[in-house]
């Protein structure tokens, strides 16, 4: 493909608009022609993000004033129960990968008792694709519609989804402890982001009851075959963006944690973006994956005999949102998943 690929961002003054915007500057084919923001309709993206200043971006206009019928690919970054009836009311060859939580649960009594409100748009919902790229390849590219994966449920599945396929751990004994950086928790102005209240300090949040969960039970069932509960415990970090994921598994009889890590490091020896820490090399932090697409695990004995602890970590803007939209956008339309991606983390 070697033609312009007219690309929209909705929901654009976000953190994950902003990130987009970042990481498709100097794309060779996607250029963006469209920019939504309702609240900041009106103005140039250099008044919402100033570091944006000397990129030649269009300014953000209302959703429903854009003419859809000259654009070919839509990245939705809206807030959660918005993007239902915009994304089905879009021309059928606008293609789309949305970054809310819209299209990720494929059960809708389920997405009602998480999101608190009925679907509304079942038909739609059956077409997407749930696309953790590593793992959803070949359906991304087939797809017109791709529900890109939550943060933690990446940061966590990544690790967790080849182990249980190959049934190496119980998967009833899974428990994640979870951290996330303050730009997880979106743009808009709350009292609980403010400095002062969440410097110097660390809090555990949506205790036993994070939506994420959803959809991390979702793509594990799926993959063991039956019914697969978590113990998950997500918690806010004072950095403005990383993900760390701490995961306890039990393993499963003749299982070693030396088993473990070659499993993971053979599933994901071809992988451009997923790698495995061999042996003796440490646990990841979040400083080595700021700003890319990278997600780096490492595999440890437990204290407590027959369990291994797991450490992940991404950028929950890049391979938790925004990169990993790319990468799926990218196979989307025939091109290298990698194109506009590989780059070194941000440090220090």
């Amino acid at each position: 493909m070697t033609q312009t690929i007219r690309t929209a961002i909705l929901g654009a003054s976000g953190y994950t608009g902003a990130e987009l915007m970042r990481v498709l500057h100097g794309h060779p084919l996607f250029r963006i022609t469209a920019l939504t923001g309702e609240s900041q309709a009106g103005k140039p993206m250099h008044e919402v993000y100033p570091h944006l200043r000397f990129a030649d971006l269009p300014a953000l206009v209302k959703h429903d004033t854009v003419d859809f019928s000259n654009i070919d690919l839509v990245f939705c970054c809206l807030p959660h129960g918005t993007t239902q009836t915009i994304i089905a009311g879009l021309p059928d060859h606008v293609k789309i990968v949305d970054l809310s939580a819209d299209f990720r649960l494929f059960n809708a009594d389920e997405y009602a008792q998480w999101y608190g409100h009925p679907h509304q748009a079942l038909e739609l919902q059956k077409t997407a694709v749930y696309g953790l790229t590593e793992h959803a390849r070949d359906a991304v590219k087939a797809a017109r519609l791709v529900a890109n994966p939550g943060c933690y449920p990446t940061c966590s599945m990544l690790p967790l989804l080849p182990l249980i396929a190959a049934r190496a751990i119980d998967a009833t004994s899974i428990s994640i402890n979870a951290l996330s950086g303050v730009s997880g928790a979106g743009r808009a102005a709350k009292q609980s982001n403010l400095y002062t209240e969440i410097a110097e300090g660390v809090s555990a949040y949506g205790i036993g009851s994070h939506r994420h969960m959803a959809e991390m039970e979702q793509e594990l069932s799926r993959t063991a075959g039956y019914a697969v509960r978590i113990s998950f415990t997500p918690h806010l970090m004072p950095l403005k963006r990383g993900m760390l994921a701490t995961i306890r598994v039990k393993l499963a009889a003749g299982n070693t944690v030396d088993g473990l890590r070659d499993m993971l490091s053979k599933r994901y020896a071809g992988e451009r973006f997923v790698h495995v820490l061999k042996a003796g090399e440490g646990a990841p932090t979040t400083h080595q994956v700021a700003g890319t697409n990278d997600c780096i695990m490492s595999v440890h004995a437990d204290r407590v005999e027959g369990y291994a602890l797991i450490i992940s970590v991404i950028d929950n803007l890049g391979k938790g949102a925004s990169t990993q939209a790319l990468q799926n956008a990218n196979l989307m339309f025939g091109l290298d998943e990698a194109t506009n991606l590989d780059c070194f983390a941000q440090f220090p």
